[in-house]
């Protein structure tokens, strides 16, 4: 029974790093010209709709960026990223670009990248990421991206901050 459960965390580990590698063609962050562009819609979007902006450094070349993007649009995680978020992808270059708003939002590269910040829907900074928490994101499990999606979206009257839908 073990030999099993090892073999199928395996394949799933190889699965989901293929699936990465096949998704590294994908262009998931736009041309690092437009971050400022796009973070500006972001912060007229969220103050209409009462949404949080979450900030996502990286790049397409990226492949734990690339599962970051995956673990998005999983089933689990596209309705509270939908309902509660503003995403903003941040295209950093080759760690070369983009560097003046990562420091905006403390947010340290050097760290690696997939990384993240919130912001509040009047743009005020709620969380950077300081130790690379997403760095090794083909190693972790979409449940690591709902469990920071739900401790970050915003708390809306009436609800309580543990229900993931509200």
């Amino acid at each position: 029974m073990l030999k099993i459960r090892a073999f199928l965390v395996l394949t799933a580990v190889v699965a989901l790093g293929s699936l990465a590698a096949s998704s590294a063609n994908r262009e998931i962050y736009p041309a690092p010209a437009q971050a400022r562009a796009d973070l500006a819609e972001a912060l007229k979007t969220a103050a209409e709709t009462h949404k949080r902006i979450l900030l996502d450094f990286g790049g397409n070349w990226c492949g734990d960026c690339q599962v970051l993007d995956i673990y998005f649009h999983d089933p689990a995680n596209r309705p509270i990223l939908d309902a509660n978020f503003v995403l903003v992808h941040i295209n950093v270059g080759h760690m070369d670009e983009n560097l003046d708003i990562a420091i905006k939002y403390n947010v340290p590269l050097n760290k690696g990248v997939p990384a993240l910040a919130v912001l509040t829907n009047k743009g005020q900074l709620l969380y950077s990421q300081q130790s690379g928490q997403f760095e090794a994101m083909r190693r972790m499990q979409s449940s690591a991206v709902t469990d920071f999606l739900v401790q970050w979206k915003p708390v809306k009257p009436g609800c309580s901050a543990v229900l993931i839908t509200c």
